[in-house]
């Protein structure tokens, strides 16, 4: 859904740099900015592989919640993305490439500060296509019972945030956190430092994790009383000789910023997690006890309900299938200029409407298609993979005519779901083929609903994928 106002896509103005070590790997990694085009995304590339892989910023791509959020794709992974993806929503980004070469991304001091400084040196720059908002119109609410969690999303004109959390703890205790603006986020919630307790860092410690872990990029609740004799362990666990309490069961190592900390931390996060489900939200989003987990599956189950919404949101065709405007786009000879397919195997006659959203093509069904002479003698009929086929050479002409270059690719289908057949093609028939994109086109992948009709009846229905693969 399109904000009534049309706000337009950032980037960054040029690529910056960080470096520093992964929490758990201790490993040491250097994290890229750098700027995108229109309708890309935040996606993370590792390039310490060969070839380098590109991971999409997006829920489905979520492959562990255990000690921060981890995205996925094939063999390779990357760790650690929360807080970075937080920097880049309150930043006003929408399209980045985040090039690391490591699998896990710095952890810094703890927050989402050290990114958003060094975005801020990027400078950001607004591109041509507007940015795509969803506006919430109905409650949303989801429960994970086993981790006692709740997110409720409310209708609103702002993106809004509110959490509380309950660790039964006396060090923490209940806290709550609201942030009403991205715009007070660097001030109020970037700084805001993850957290944990002693006795989960020791058995991290244990089991070979946060190697890159110390008390500069972490605050330490200590639950319990800890015996003098296990003091020196600690001590020489965390290489401060002086290690004691401070603040009232936090780890000496620096104040707190605000008293609640820990939720807005908690807060920090939630943005971070909820960028996965890939569209700007106008809404205000309550979260009790919130963990990277539940915030994965929910931003899981919101973007399904965001795409099934725009997928049967109600559109205003400029033409009815059986009146059709008289005016060609492209002609045969036109297409022929965006896809490879040539006689017999072009089936695509003419594009009569084209936007960069949608396509209407036409294909004249004649008695000499060469198809007809084995299918069927006597009862000709058109292969309904063929119709299938006709739809994806007219969106291939959608997704080609987006490119800057449309010659210098090539278009390779990739997928069909939810194909249902509905008439039959004869000879004679016009068949008119149209198609829409269900999401804006990120990496060259283009999904489309498509729909053949032969006069105002719909003889197919299916949803497509395609690849754009640059020529070499």
């Amino acid at each position: 859904m399109k904000n009534s106002e049309t706000i337009f896509q950032k980037t960054i103005a040029h690529p910056v740099s960080m470096e520093g070590v992964g929490l758990h790997s201790g490993s040491p990694v250097i994290l890229r900015f750098i700027p995108a085009p229109e309708d890309t995304g935040f996606v993370f590339r590792r390039t310490d592989l060969n070839p380098a892989v590109d991971i999409p910023a997006l829920a489905e791509y979520v492959v562990e919640t255990s000690r921060g959020t981890t995205l996925g794709l094939g063999e390779a992974k990357v760790l650690t993305v929360e807080h970075a993806l937080a920097a880049l929503t309150a930043m006003d980004l929408d399209n980045v490439i985040v090039e690391l070469n490591s699998p896990e991304l710095p952890i810094a001091d703890g927050s989402a500060l050290p990114f958003m400084e060094t975005l801020q040196k990027a400078g950001l720059i607004e591109q041509k296509a507007p940015r795509q908002y969803f506006e919430l119109t109905e409650h949303f609410h989801f429960e994970d019972e086993l981790k006692g969690t709740e997110i409720d999303l409310l209708p609103d004109s702002d993106y809004r945030v509110s959490v509380l959390i309950d660790f039964d703890s006396k060090a923490l205790g209940r806290q709550h956190a609201r942030m009403d603006s991205l715009s007070t986020f660097a001030k109020e919630i970037a700084p805001c430092r993850t957290f944990c307790f002693l006795h989960e860092l020791e058995t991290m410690y244990n089991h070979k994790l946060i190697q890159g872990g110390d008390l500069n990029n972490a605050l330490v609740f200590i639950e319990n009383p800890v015996a003098e004799e296990h003091w020196d362990n600690l001590r020489t666990m965390f290489g401060h000789p002086n290690l004691q309490f401070q603040n009232a069961g936090v780890l000496n190592h620096k104040d707190l910023y605000f008293d609640n900390e820990p939720a807005r931390h908690k807060l920090l996060d939630v943005i971070g997690d909820f960028t996965l489900i890939g569209r700007r939200l106008k809404a205000h989003a309550i979260a009790h006890k919130p963990g990277h987990s539940s915030n994965a599956a929910f931003a899981l189950a919101f973007r399904k309900f965001v795409l099934a919404q725009e997928k049967t949101k109600p559109s205003k065709p400029t033409s009815k299938p059986n009146n059709l405007p008289t005016e060609t786009v492209f002609d045969a000879t036109q297409i022929m200029q965006f896809l490879p397919h040539r006689y017999p195997f072009l089936l695509v006659d003419k594009i009569v409407e084209i936007s960069d959203q949608h396509v209407v093509g036409i294909k004249n069904v004649s008695i000499n298609e060469s198809f007809f002479q084995g299918h069927f003698p006597g009862n000709p009929v058109m292969p309904g993979v063929l119709t299938i086929e006709a739809l994806a050479q007219a969106g291939g002409v959608l997704c080609l005519n987006l490119m800057d270059d449309p010659g210098g690719y090539w278009t390779y289908f990739t997928r069909i779901d939810k194909v249902k057949f509905k008439g039959k093609v004869l000879p004679g028939d016009t068949l008119v083929l149209r198609l829409k994109l269900i999401e804006p086109i990120r990496r060259g992948i283009c999904r489309m609903e498509a729909q053949a009709y032969v006069q105002d009846q719909k003889v197919v229905e299916a949803e497509l994928m395609a690849q754009l693969v640059k020529k070499s």
